[in-house]
């Protein structure tokens, strides 16, 4: 029970810790001036409030849109216009997410709610696929035998195939989690905010420190989700063991 709890927090308690030692380390230790007036508690604690809402925002929206999209895709009667779907999105994860978020500034401006919009586009991409993939390859001798138990396709999604297709879910949610958390530092070049607001603040001034302090911190909060996402993914395997 005790190695369990450590396994869940020893690795964030750690990330955490080097967060709030990279900024108070850069609030405490400016390099000149622009860095003293660029990275302050405030502005730091404000870009990484702004990322946080971005990610959380934009992903409630694709895991919604993206797992019941990729269930209604999987159905018999939609299957080969799910294989259809499936390629699209394929191709929709080549393209930059820097090119999606031109596209939406050219098409809706600029904001906070455009960014969301943007970011919610690109994250169901990942989730979409490996919902319809998980369902699709449910071994049809399965389904066959719970059909044959007298359960309706309703009970056989619910009961069957949503339960042994879930790692595969959860692994396109982490993917699209990592991805968003890349993605939101980008949202600063259409006024959505976000840590890219430091990141684009260092280059434009030529300061690293302030650089670092941006992507430092986006980079340890793609990892502490992606750490805590695995675990959930760890367990949903042996669950269905």
């Amino acid at each position: 029970m005790l190695r369990n709890l450590w396994r869940w927090l020893l690795l964030p308690l750690i990330l955490i810790l080097i967060g709030v030692v990279i900024v108070v380390y850069a609030v405490n230790n400016p390099t000149d001036s622009l860095v003293a007036r660029a990275i302050t508690y405030d502005n730091v604690l404000k870009g990484l409030r702004e990322h946080l809402v971005l990610m959380v925002v934009s992903m409630f929206g694709a895991i919604v849109v993206g797992v019941l999209v990729g269930i209604l895709l999987s159905r018999p009667k939609l299957y080969y216009l799910g294989r259809g779907v499936e390629n699209i999105v394929n191709v929709g994860q080549t393209i930059p997410s820097l090119a999606i978020l031109a596209l939406f500034l050219t098409i809706l401006g600029l904001g906070f709610r455009v960014a969301v919009f943007a970011l919610f586009l690109y994250s169901i991409l990942p989730i979409l696929r490996n919902t319809f993939a998980g369902i699709v390859n449910v071994p049809g001798s399965i389904i066959e035998s719970a059909i044959g138990m007298g359960m309706n396709p309703f009970r056989v999604l619910i009961r069957i195939e949503l339960p042994l297709s879930f790692p595969i879910i959860v692994a396109g949610i982490r993917t699209a989690i990592v991805i968003n958390v890349g993605a939101a530092t980008l949202a600063t070049f259409i006024g959505g905010g976000g840590l890219g607001d430091l990141i684009v603040t260092g280059l434009s001034l030529r300061r690293d420190m302030i650089v670092f302090t941006g992507a430092g911190l986006a980079a340890l909060t793609a990892i502490f989700l992606d750490y805590y996402i695995a675990r959930v993914e760890e367990r949903l395997v042996k669950w269905t063991d």
